[in-house]
């Protein structure tokens, strides 16, 4: 059945594939669906249940025993829904019995970050004052996975309200990285990617504002996605920095990051900010290797960001990236390592913008629209406590750090300068894709760290988010819409 712990520092991540062939099989269709391409788990569910070979209810449970298992020493979730997920299981091989049609993530299980709203579960944003809050509505990422067959199997640990870079700033729980328990999955979407990377789950939802998906993916070994900016709708989301907030993908593959990606997509109502260009079918787009020519991206250019290799980045990391970059070679492109000196400046702009934003945004959880209730005698005093009980350190760093910014008389010294290197930032990235069809980087600067080496040293934490934050600078109000430029114009090596 399910593979085990192999030791007490590392966890054995790749159980039998899917466990399919060791389950007792049914007796499959004529009709059977032909084979699903490889490495593709969502493909291959599909093909198994509509040929009868695994039922619902048996790759359910397979999940969740793997879960039971690992849990303990992974703390991925902060709440797991079993009687649900075996439930929505047992309803869908009622389908399959009854040649209903199955939507596309049929039978899927999808663990869900903490900070996206779900009706059916708790939903804390890893923070104390959200501590037992049940939302009256699914966000609607969670919505539309609901109503293409997927089954949500529960809400996965962060950093509190998605502020950390290595899940520690829950307020619940640390999570740990499935290849060595003894470091940190990154963060702030850790619990997602490490539910996805131990095989607890299908995919994941996290959320990105400044590398919280793309970061725990290279920690943790799975595949994630940061989608452009209003491509997914952010409705239903805790808001952190609005203008930066996406809602992103993990998966073991490219191809199930894509499907889940293409699940998700498209414009809403509910939120202003979506993209109303239509969603193409990304995993139609995925051709197979063995159709590919000795040199497939004959002609592509891609630049190697040279500030990305410098001084501060680990000598494994600069290795892996340089033979990255070989590989594209021999696949037909042109690398050439092109220089952005303002590189270094993302950094320090994103934290006094998302801070900026976040002192807004964190402004409504106050004890009485939203959040836990301190009791006070008088309104001022219900305030400071119910805040200062319900929010972590990190959170208040952030808070006090984006309201200092704002503030009469350094409002134009912060915030309107990050501002204006943010406009400078966009515009040397459009410089260097204008010569270049993607830029290549790390996503970041070292391996996974030990648990607690940076918990108390914020600002080396903050300093490991350098690969990532320049992301959106580097896409939104140059590229509105991905799909309008080759591979998305940029991606990040893992």
């Amino acid at each position: 059945m399910l593979s085990t712990l192999q030791s007490p520092r590392s966890l054995s991540r790749f159980p039998s594939r899917y466990t399919l062939c060791t389950l007792t099989a049914q007796s499959p269709t004529s009709t059977s669906p032909p084979p699903p391409p490889p490495h593709s788990q969502i493909l291959s569910i599909r093909h198994s249940l509509l040929s009868r070979r695994l039922s619902a209810a048996q790759l359910a449970e397979s999940y969740l025993t793997r879960l039971r298992l690992t849990e303990p020493h992974l703390k991925s979730f902060l709440h797991v829904s079993e009687d649900a997920v075996l439930q929505q299981a047992h309803r869908l091989d009622q389908m399959i019995a009854s040649s209903e049609e199955l939507g596309p993530l049929a039978g899927v299980l999808v663990a869900v970050k903490d900070n996206i709203c779900t009706a059916d579960m708790p939903s804390t944003g890893g923070s104390r004052v959200l501590e037992g809050y049940l939302p009256p509505f699914d966000a609607t990422a969670v919505r539309k996975i609901k109503d293409l067959g997927g089954i949500v199997v529960g809400k996965t640990n962060l950093d509190e309200f998605g502020m950390g870079s290595t899940t520690e700033a829950s307020a619940f729980q640390v999570t740990a990285n499935p290849w060595d328990i003894s470091r940190v999955p990154g963060g702030s979407s850790g619990g997602s990617a490490a539910a996805v990377s131990a095989r607890q789950c299908v995919v994941s939802l996290g959320s990105d504002t400044g590398g919280s998906v793309r970061l725990p993916a290279s920690f943790c070994g799975v595949v994630g996605l940061k989608p452009t900016y209003g491509r997914v709708s952010r409705y239903g989301l805790m808001a952190y920095a609005s203008s930066l907030d996406v809602i992103g993908c993990f998966g073991s593959s490219v191809a199930d990051t894509g499907i889940l990606l293409h699940a998700i997509s498209g414009h809403d109502r509910l939120d202003a900010t979506s993209s109303n260009r239509e969603v193409p079918d990304f995993a139609s787009r995925f051709d197979s290797v063995d159709l590919l020519e000795s040199k497939p991206l004959k002609g592509l250019r891609v630049g190697l960001i040279r500030e990305t290799l410098d001084d501060g980045v680990d000598n494994g990391v600069i290795s892996v990236i340089r033979g990255a970059a070989s590989h594209l070679e021999e696949l037909g492109c042109s690398v050439t390592e092109i220089s952005l000196p303002s590189f270094s400046l993302g950094l320090p702009a994103y934290y006094i913008l998302a801070s900026s934003e976040s002192s807004s945004n964190l402004s409504r959880y106050d004890g009485v629209r939203y959040g836990n209730q301190v009791a006070a005698d008088e309104l001022n005093s219900l305030y400071g406590d119910s805040r200062a009980k319900g929010f972590g350190p990190e959170v208040k760093r952030r808070i006090l750090t984006g309201t200092y910014a704002l503030s009469a008389g350094y409002y134009d010294a912060y915030y309107k300068r990050a501002q204006q290197v943010r406009t400078m930032i966009r515009k040397s990235f459009k410089a260097a894709l204008d010569e270049n069809d993607i830029l290549i980087s790390p996503a970041a600067p070292s391996a996974a760290y030990k648990i607690g080496e940076k918990k108390d040293d914020p600002l080396a934490m903050y300093a490991g988010d350098i690969m990532t934050v320049n992301l959106y600078y580097r896409l939104y109000g140059i590229y509105k819409d991905p799909e309008q430029t080759p591979n998305c114009k940029l991606f990040s090596v893992f």
